[in-house]
């Protein structure tokens, strides 16, 4: 977390929180959703300025209910997630081995290989609590050529490493919410709320 996000949460650590205004799509793109956007329930509109971006990735993570927050200073700004709190894109140099890359430009190491009943793919890693992260779309065909897959399409294995083969497993989508802990819609949930605290990340954008 950012020094002056801690500095602003020791100073005013009694701010509402925030539900509802920012979205984490299924391509890992963050995304703002204004008053018109959530009435009629779409993504809103990604974010494109690098310095707010880095600032919602560095400041991001889950409370004790499974919910995933954007720390916005002194409020907590919870985000709503299109599938799940991790997205990925997967790599593999010539020479090389894959690599997973989370959203926010980590290193993912899978420990577990899922396809869920609607054909994603998706990683766990071996955190405690172990994180799932959706793979980008972009690249499927990468991980077919990577996978053996079964006749089914659905089941098989990958060989992640040289002495790493990972069985994959499925899925239910509708599973992965309580299987891996967290929230999808914590705007849905009952905790109290209130309008967006001035200008997403704006003190962060202009200092960086």
């Amino acid at each position: 977390m950012d020094d002056i996000v801690k500095a602003a949460l020791a100073k005013w650590p009694n701010v509402p929180h925030c539900t509802g205004w920012l979205l984490l799509d299924r391509r890992g793109e963050w995304r703002m959703r204004d008053d018109g956007a959530q009435a009629r329930g779409e993504l809103g509109t990604p974010i494109r300025h690098a310095a707010l971006r880095g600032f919602i990735e560095r400041n991001y993570a889950c409370d004790e209910a499974g919910r995933w927050f954007f720390q916005n200073g002194p409020q907590r700004v919870f985000v709503e997630l299109a599938y799940t709190p991790w997205v990925v894109r997967l790599a593999a140099p010539s020479p090389g081995a894959p690599a997973l890359t989370d959203q926010t430009g980590a290193p993912f190491e899978p420990a577990a290989v899922l396809i869920d009943d609607e054909g994603s793919v998706l990683f766990g890693d071996a955190s405690q609590p172990a994180r799932v992260a959706l793979l980008h779309d972009h690249d499927l065909d990468l991980f077919a050529q990577l996978a053996t897959l079964d006749a089914d399409g659905l089941s098989g294995a990958l060989e992640w490493r040289s002495d790493r083969r990972l069985v994959i497993e499925t899925v239910r989508g509708v599973e992965l919410p309580a299987r891996f802990g967290f929230v999808t819609s914590p705007a849905g949930a009952s905790i109290m709320a209130r309008p967006l605290m001035g200008r997403l990340g704006s003190r962060a954008a202009r200092e960086n």
